[in-house]
């Protein structure tokens, strides 16, 4: 069984869901740690450890989800290009 050609637009849907959840526990991560550091912190500095967890929560799956995407969706495109060159991935299925 060979890999000839893979549709770029479905791979990196998957992988751009993927990543977006990879960035949801990475932010969950930072933000565990954001607010563990903001109590150890003065008075006037905490806000702005928990804004920066809290931000990381939301914006760090979006950013991983998009740049996800985007790099698997030309990684899928490269692949099919190649793969026509040198006829692709080949598979044992047993």
């Amino acid at each position: 069984m060979v890999i000839r050609r893979v549709n770029p637009f479905s791979v990196a849907k998957i992988m751009g869901i993927l990543y977006g959840l990879m960035g949801l526990l990475f932010g969950g991560f930072i933000s565990l740690f954001s607010f563990v550091g903001s109590a150890f912190a003065p008075k006037e500095s905490g806000a702005m450890g928990l804004l920066f967890g809290v931000g990381a929560i939301i914006a760090l799956p979006i950013f991983y989800g998009v740049i996800g995407f985007v790099m698997t969706l030309i990684g899928a495109a490269l692949y099919n290009l190649i793969a026509g060159w040198v006829g692709g991935i080949e598979i044992d299925v047993a």
